[in-house]
């Protein structure tokens, strides 16, 4: 299998299995819209993490997709093993953290990671194209 197809469905896991927690979350608490915006709420975390993951996973999927279609170098494939995990990183700083509205080094650098790799996969689409 390839890299960008692993990492792909590694995305899509992320995003179903947080869409699914959110989902349980809202069962258990009996929201069934919505949430408090409390920045320590469980739901509210949940939320914001599947929501994050649900704006970077599609794009991400197209430039791995994309790059894999054109047989890209080696550091195209450390690029998106790279850029998948910083999008693990990123909610796992979203849900461990006690609060969002602190600062939390795994979102930190989920966040970087996933633009630094994501414009590398932009400009290798260009070169590409």
């Amino acid at each position: 299998m390839s890299t960008a197809i692993v990492c792909t469905a590694l995305l899509g896991l992320l995003l179903f299995v947080l869409g699914i927690l959110v989902s349980t979350t809202r069962g258990a608490t009996k929201t069934n819209f919505g949430y408090n915006p409390d920045p320590t709420d469980r739901l509210y975390k949940l939320v914001r993490a599947h929501g994050n993951t649900a704006e970077y996973a599609p794009m991400l999927a197209v430039l791995f997709l994309f790059m894999a279609a054109h047989d890209p170098g080696g550091w195209v494939k450390y690029t998106i093993w790279g850029t998948t995990a910083c999008r693990y990183l990123l909610v796992a700083g979203i849900l461990m953290s006690p609060t969002l509205a602190k600062p939390q080094p795994l979102r930190f650098i989920g966040a970087l990671g996933t633009y630094v790799g994501g414009i590398a996969l932009c400009v290798a689409a260009f070169m590409v194209g």
